[in-house]
């Protein structure tokens, strides 16, 4: 005892290889951290300084002229509130039928007892290579007289195949086959086992699945202008897209002088429309992120 608390830990030394290694992989490592953040730093900067100074090309450090009139225009719009609401109504509606969608039919598909379970995860791996096409989906929804309505938005994107194979390989490595029979043995039904085992043991993949359906649905801009045709109905990214074109447009007949004060607005309007489009989606990331790695890992090493 006496020698065992008398012995001192020893660090372990670090060869002049292991040194050389580790001192190349930091530099690479914040390289590659630079070249992720500079060009939404870059994006934040352009949106609050002269656009005469970001289209000089410099590398932006800091705003060095502000210019906040793509702002006072972006906030000043009225249809953006609109679209942000449409926005947040399709984000939260979509999300939510997504979910419960994927997770029971991923669920299903790891169970190994599954009647026709290869077959069926053949087909919606095959919609990941190939799909129908963007008319006969039209067409589908038209049929369906969801067109120009709040389902147009979120069905037809209710369930991604990609998304619907990790949580299959999360269940299937999360949930051990022995949890399922210990709860047969007592007497527990599979939707039982389904709903008060599964789902409790599976809060990582579902906050992932959340982020994934959630940033899709955020980001939807090609499905709405198939599907939607009032103005009132249009989602966040389209109002931004007809905020830009009419700033675009509004600069015909003017004098110079104006024509020049516009098109600094509609240069700096570009950065602006990326930044609030986006704010909400970064506010929202760093309380999901811990679960990210994890959900989406898991289950893609089995031993």
């Amino acid at each position: 005892m006496a020698n065992n608390n008398t012995v001192k830990k020893k660090k372990v030394k670090m060869s002049t290889g292991d040194k050389v290694f580790t001192v190349i992989n930091t530099v690479i490592m914040i390289l590659v951290c630079i070249a992720i953040v500079y060009p939404l730093y870059y994006v934040l900067l352009a949106s609050v300084t002269d656009p005469v100074v970001v289209s000089s090309g410099k590398i932006l450090l800091y705003p060095e002229a502000w210019y906040t009139n793509g702002y006072e225009t972006t906030l000043k719009y009225q249809p953006l509130w609109t679209g942000y609401a449409n926005t947040i109504k399709y984000t939260v509606l979509g999300t939510l039928i997504s979910l419960v969608c994927t997770i029971p039919a991923g669920y299903a598909l790891s169970r190994y007892d599954m009647v026709g379970r290869k077959p069926i995860m053949f087909l919606f791996t095959f919609t990941m290579f190939f799909s129908g096409g963007m008319i006969p989906m039209y067409l589908t929804v038209q049929q369906l007289h969801i067109y120009n309505t709040t389902w147009a938005m979120v069905l037809p994107v209710a369930v991604s195949a990609y998304n619907l194979i990790v949580c299959r390989s999360f269940f299937e490595s999360g949930i051990p086959v022995e949890l399922l029979e210990a709860a047969k043995i007592d007497g527990c039904s599979d939707f039982g086992f389904f709903f008060k085992i599964a789902i409790p043991l599976s809060k990582t993949i579902i906050a992932v699945m959340c982020l994934f359906y959630a940033t899709a649905m955020w980001n939807q801009f090609f499905n709405a202008l198939m599907f939607l045709q009032d103005d009132s109905k249009m989602p966040l990214q389209v109002v931004l897209r007809n905020l830009v074109l009419m700033n675009q447009s509004n600069q015909m007949g003017s004098s110079a002088s104006e024509m020049v004060t516009k098109q600094k607005l509609a240069e700096q309007l570009k950065y602006c429309v990326v930044v609030v489009s986006a704010f909400p989606l970064l506010c929202v990331y760093p309380f999901l992120q811990k679960y990210f790695a994890k959900g989406v890992t898991i289950g893609a090493v089995k031993g």
